[in-house]
């Protein structure tokens, strides 16, 4: 339902001949992680495993997960913070851990389920990880900072 909703919603905004632009997948992480270093919160990126294709849902899951783990640092972690993505391809799926060394976010912004100030974040972020049968833990780091980690399935559950 998300992901036709996506299409609706893309197709509202398109230009007048209804094009539809791709989603995002794990390849176009490098590219986030420099538009989001261009905009000056410094991150470091590193892939581990041997990549390789994923399902689609698990591919946009992963991009979307970083993306809004990183908008995230950059709205809560304060001044001079720094994150860190790290993906870990397994034989049998895909991790992800974003970790940023800033001043966390709010105890209720994550206890209760992770709403923002929208209503989105967190339980947008479990949400999507749901969809695809992945795992998603997220909360402050020991001596500061917040971390989320996710295990996504190499065939998506559900």
């Amino acid at each position: 339902m998300r992901r036709l909703l996506g299409v609706l919603r893309s197709e509202e905004g398109a230009p007048s001949g209804g094009e539809y632009v791709p989603q995002p997948d794990v390849e176009q992480i490098d590219e986030l992680v420099e538009q989001v270093r261009g905009a000056g919160l410094p991150v470091e990126y590193k892939i581990e495993g041997s990549a390789r294709p994923l399902p689609s849902g698990v591919e946009l899951t992963a991009y979307r997960i970083v993306q809004e783990a990183l908008t995230n640092t950059r709205k809560h972690g304060g001044p001079d913070v720094g994150a860190s993505v790290r993906l870990t391809y397994f034989d049998d799926g895909l991790g992800l851990l974003v970790e940023d060394d800033g001043r966390g976010a709010q105890h209720e912004l994550y206890e209760s389920g992770g709403a923002d100030g929208m209503g989105h974040g967190l339980i947008g972020m479990r949400e999507r990880v749901g969809m695809v049968g992945g795992t998603l833990d997220a909360g402050p780091r020991p001596g500061g900072g917040f971390r989320i980690s996710v295990l996504l399935p190499a065939r998506p559950g559900r």
